[in-house]
């Protein structure tokens, strides 16, 4: 079988960080996957080991398409697969710096300076927190009044529990219950919670928790979650247009920012600095 190219990014790095270069959420990107099924995907992310790692494909819809993979499923979209995607879909194809990626969640335009890209994020959808704030705040480890507001499962193509926390020191405090972590959602192995507080002027502190393989996780920077946020914000018809720039990655030494903004439309963009560390090959 032939070699397969990739390439790692970095997606949503910290600009102003010691080591920049270094900083974000990791993701591999394999240039060309024709030639791979469905297990092999699976196994290769599994090999690296990395939140998610993504295929680019032919698109009749798009200037590619791409399917996304954790170490345990696949998934529908993601934030930060495709926006780093969209920095190697440049280089490979010169679409330059509007191109559109086909998901499984639909056909995602994304828009380049430089290395900020920006993922326009689908409508929302949302549905009500069925169960008790107290029982949310043992979930997290935490007091009821430490959540601020109503939380909500929201999914702009990924769906996920959005907690808003009465500050910083709250996100900071948060020690996830597994056991109740799971038992939060009937979907299998999707349970997926954003905690995050203002933290003056434009900044929001987040952090994303999720359960893969019966562990607990949390993620370096995760844009789904910001374009949730945004979702969220619409659902309690806040007041448009919106600007957060969202940190990320404090409790796990691994800062990440992202830019999130609700025209007065509606719209709801996320984006972030991707910087590629380097290149390989494999054969299978």
């Amino acid at each position: 079988m032939p070699g397969f190219a990739y390439r790692i990014v970095n997606v949503f790095a910290e600009a102003t960080a010691a080591h920049p270069r270094l900083t974000g959420n990791p993701l591999c990107v394999f240039e060309d996957a024709r030639g791979l099924d469905t297990a092999a995907m699976q196994a290769l992310a599994q090999q690296f080991n990395l939140s998610e790692t993504v295929f680019v494909l032919p698109s009749d819809k798009a200037t590619a398409r791409i399917r996304i993979f954790t170490t345990a499923f696949e998934m529908p979209f993601a934030g930060h697969p495709t926006l780093g995607s969209a920095q190697v879909v440049r280089a490979l194809t010169g679409a330059g710096d509007q191109l559109t990626l086909e998901t499984h969640a639909g056909v995602i335009p994304v828009t380049a300076s430089g290395d900020e890209w920006t993922l326009r994020a689908n409508p929302p959808q949302t549905r009500p927190y069925a169960r008790s704030m107290a029982e949310l705040a043992q979930t997290l480890g935490i007091t009821a009044s430490d959540i601020a507001d109503t939380p909500l499962w929201v999914s702009t193509g990924n769906e996920q529990l959005i907690v808003p926390l009465a500050g910083v020191d709250a996100v900071r405090h948060c020690r996830p219950d597994i056991a109740r972590m799971v038992a939060e959602t009937t979907v299998k192995d999707a349970t997926k919670i954003l905690v995050w507080a203002d933290a003056g002027g434009d900044d929001v502190l987040a952090r994303f928790y999720f359960v893969r393989h019966g562990v607990l996780g949390e993620d370096y920077g995760t844009g789904s979650a910001a374009a949730n946020l945004g979702g969220w914000f619409l659902a309690r018809q806040a007041a448009l247009p919106i600007r957060r720039v969202m940190h990320q990655g404090e409790a796990i030494a691994r800062p990440a920012t992202l830019q999130l903004t609700v025209d007065a439309q509606g719209a709801i963009r996320v984006g972030g600095l991707v910087v590629e560390l380097g290149t390989g090959s494999l054969t299978l």
